[in-house]
């Protein structure tokens, strides 16, 4: 294997497995609460759990708006610039999170307008999401740190972070609900220790790896007019990028849900195989980030280049690969999921839409994190504006006639758009003037 592919698995591999087990927080707490006798516990930690992964994608432009600068500073060798980019990040974070806090209760009347659940499920869901509002600190400067790994080309520590913040969840969620006698409250409390065992843990692998760094701790140059007008010109163009992908995302399940039961169940599980391909690419997109970065830092564009190309390789040949295995197997995969035939059987009729998927994303993934990386964030923005225009256009346009299949035309136009979009925009000279 060529030292390019080994140094992009070395940042891939922790980060793809960082990514599954994101969602075992949220399976733990279903699966505790599941043996509580009662679906109300389980709907009320689905809706408090729904509600904190809207609120927390939002903010997701902290991790990587953080991953790029901190990158390019690492590829050119910067330490005072590292250090102080870490800091700016954190500071946010944390206003932030006091932001969170003091608006919970608008935050809370606002969501359980817009969510129609029984009176029992809202109490208890409001129960739960007062208590893990109080983990927006950790989480929100967990993606700081998160970020800034990543920018040193360190994605093992994020990995570490998420399997300990797993085990801490377990540990303290069984203790609260079977030793202690509590319910949702019980559920909500280990995660919310387990949030903060994870920026725990993130300060102290800091302290310990990165304790030279601590001479470059200063007030000085820390909030210049240059540098924050930077930093927010990076994060307002992954927050607006967001929340168009939010929109796509929450039209696409909400519109399903209006031809039917079976149909909105067949596109849960269909999107289920695109949410595990997601998981395999982010982890590639992620390595383009840091060593997009690195090398834009560090004036090495011949590395650039090679590193691009060795990227859309692996890209290339994973899309290959999960065309294959959804092709050969996914229609088993999703028997596991389900023993409902009605909805195993009309899956038959999208399937092919789900075939699409790996080669017309795999671009769309990896270009983000090469556009994050060069701190190109705008282009990102411009492409994702044009590609959500053409999925509401198409639907729009073709829903009387082709019902659900338009919305996932739609999807596969979406997806395929943003790789076509970033690559025109995305030219050499982007790249040569992105720092």
């Amino acid at each position: 294997m060529s030292p390019t592919s080994q140094r992009i698995l070395h940042i891939a591999i922790p980060s793809i497995i960082s990514n599954i087990t994101v969602p075992l927080l949220g399976l733990i707490d279903v699966t505790i609460v599941g043996h509580l006798g009662s679906a109300s516990y389980i709907g009320a930690i689905a809706v408090g759990g729904m509600l904190f992964n809207m609120i927390y994608w939002i903010f997701g432009f902290l991790r990587m708006g953080t991953s790029g600068l901190t990158a390019q500073a690492y590829g050119a060798h910067d330490l005072k610039e590292v250090t102080r980019i870490l800091l700016r990040s954190t500071g946010i974070s944390l206003m932030l999170a006091l932001a969170l806090l003091i608006l919970q209760y608008p935050i809370r009347l606002i969501a359980f307008e817009l969510i129609d659940t029984s009176a029992e499920v809202q109490q208890l869901a409001t129960l739960y999401f007062h208590i893990c509002i109080w983990g927006a600190p950790a989480t929100l400067g967990l993606y700081s740190f998160s970020g800034w790994f990543i920018g040193m080309q360190n994605s093992r520590f994020p990995m570490f972070i998420a399997i300990t913040q797993n085990i801490v969840n377990i540990v303290a969620s069984l203790l609260f609900v079977f030793v202690f006698g509590m319910k949702v409250e019980g559920v909500a409390l280990g995660t919310l220790i387990a949030q903060y065992a994870g920026l725990f843990m993130a300060y102290l692998l800091w302290l310990r790896y990165y304790r030279p760094l601590r001479k470059y701790i200063s007030r000085k140059q820390l909030f210049t007019h240059d540098a924050m007008k930077r930093l927010f010109q990076v994060n307002r163009d992954i927050f607006l990028r967001t929340l168009c992908l939010v929109a796509v995302t929450v039209f696409f399940t909400s519109t399903g849900a209006a031809f039917g039961d079976v149909v909105l169940a067949v596109n849960t599980l269909l999107m289920q195989l695109f949410t595990l391909f997601s998981y395999i690419m982010d982890g590639f997109a992620y390595a383009g980030e840091a060593l997009t970065g690195k090398y834009i830092g560090a004036g090495n564009r011949q590395e650039l280049q090679r590193t691009i190309r060795h990227l859309f390789g692996w890209g290339i040949a994973l899309s290959l690969a999960f065309t294959l295995l959804y092709g050969i197997g996914g229609k088993e995969f999703l028997g596991l999921l389900t023993n409902e035939q009605s909805v195993i059987s009309a899956s038959g009729d999208y399937f092919y839409w789900v075939l699409a998927i790996p080669l017309a994303g795999f671009a769309a993934f990896l270009l983000d994190g090469i556009c994050i990386g060069a701190t190109s964030t705008n282009i990102m923005l411009k492409a994702m504006v044009v590609a959500s225009g053409s999925f509401f256009l198409i639907y729009y346009s073709l829903h009387n006639v082709l019902h659900n299949h338009a919305l996932w035309l739609g999807f596969i136009v979406y997806l395929a758009l943003r790789g076509i979009m970033q690559t025109l925009l995305l030219n050499s000279s982007s790249l040569r003037t992105a720092r």
